[in-house]
């Protein structure tokens, strides 16, 4: 089982990267990026753009990514893995750090890893946002997506193709474009990423017309057991549902007591942060609202906070999970509003290539990204 120092290290040095990626964002704004990346004609493969949280890369993942290679054979095949800060987008911690679920998807056959935004300090929309800004910066040309498969998606699906946006509104889904009400109900995580990734892309002005390839849920996987699995150590439970490459990785990181790290946090850092943030300094934490802080200070007036249990059972009753895991992964960074919008404004200006099949590989995905200049992209580095 990975130490708490562990943990702490990998924080403490994404903190020191996020602040150096801020930095230089600031610095790239002024500069004029064709002086510095001439525009080049190019006759580049077409590229795939799959942002996945590989945690860790099971079965559907694989399939998802055979099937866009299989569409678009001569295709490079990108990945986008988050990032930053090692929370998802539910706020949750990955069970692998993100250097070694890169090295699985090069493994299992993705030519290009890159790294993605810090989901975990994020709101959805926030995150959907960098996710759609780093598929317009990549020049991408396909994006595949899993989905699973009921009556009436097909239809929102058919919109998509299309190029139009598409909005989740309360128990309803409308066109953007022609503003028609196209399916009535809610819809599920996977399904409705799909359609928030439609109107955040519309949003940037993003043309992705024909540029989806959606692709059915395989049966079969669950990523529930596989985190069992993972924290009881006992992977022969759930071979059947990851490709061998992830098993062979996965149980060399637990072997070596880097994973699994989806049941670890750093608990003094939140519980400090809920106990001893004045009111401003919470307010100021991206995500945070007047309503969550005047609780959290209330709560901890009557008694300090003690655990992370605390903590949550103090966020309002009815809330989420989801959302009470992202204000713990809040707490736990300490990264405020001001400077996420900033940080959104300006991304990708970097983009961090966690792995490549080979150099050739790398300098084939630098040349598609720069091709015919690119004024979102200024630098491309390797980690």
């Amino acid at each position: 089982m990975p130490s708490i120092d562990f943990i702490k290290n990998i924080q403490e040095n994404d903190r020191k990267t996020f602040f150096k990626d801020f930095e230089n964002s600031k610095k790239y704004q002024d500069k004029s990026f064709e002086e510095e990346n001439p525009i080049k004609s190019s006759n580049s493969r077409p590229l795939i753009a799959d942002f996945t949280e590989y945690s860790p890369l099971h079965n559907g993942h694989f399939h998802c990514m055979k099937t866009a290679k299989a569409e678009v054979p001569d295709g490079l095949f990108v990945a986008v893995v988050p990032g930053l800060f090692e929370r998802s987008g539910r706020g949750l911690p990955y069970i692998l750090h993100r250097k070694t679920r890169a090295e699985i998807a090069i493994a299992v056959g993705a030519d290009i890893v890159v790294e993605g935004p810090p989901m975990g300090i994020m709101g959805s929309g926030q995150y959907s946002l960098c996710l759609t800004k780093m598929f317009q910066a990549l020049n991408t040309d396909f994006i595949p997506r899993g989905y699973r498969p009921f009556d009436g998606y097909e239809k929102i699906l058919e919109r998509i193709s299309l190029g139009h946006g598409v909005a989740p509104k309360p128990y309803k889904i409308v066109d953007m474009d022609t503003k028609e009400i196209i399916y009535n109900g809610k819809l599920e995580e996977d399904n409705y990423v799909i359609v928030s990734f439609s109107k955040s892309l519309k949003k940037i002005g993003f043309d992705f017309k024909d540029k989806f390839i959606f692709v059915p849920r395989i049966e079969g996987v669950s990523g529930t057991l596989i985190r069992k699995a993972c924290s009881e150590n006992n992977l022969d439970s759930v071979k059947t549902m990851l490709p061998s490459e992830t098993l062979r990785i996965l149980e060399r990181e637990i072997n070596g007591d880097r994973a699994p790290l989806h049941d670890l946090r750093v608990e003094d850092c939140i519980i400090d942060s809920a106990n001893n943030l004045s009111f401003d300094e919470l307010l100021a934490l991206n995500f945070f609202n007047e309503k969550l802080v005047t609780e959290l200070i209330s709560r901890r007036e009557e008694k300090p906070f003690e655990s992370i249990s605390e903590i949550e059972n103090s966020i309002f009753y009815g809330f989420s999970s989801h959302y009470k895991n992202r204000v713990l992964s809040i707490l736990e960074t300490r990264i405020n509003a001001d400077m996420i919008s900033e940080y959104i404004n300006n991304y990708p200006s970097t983009v961090r290539v966690l792995n490549y099949k080979n150099e050739a590989i790398l300098e084939e995905f630098k040349e598609k990204v720069f091709e015919n200049g690119n004024r979102y992209v200024k630098n491309i580095v390797t980690d």
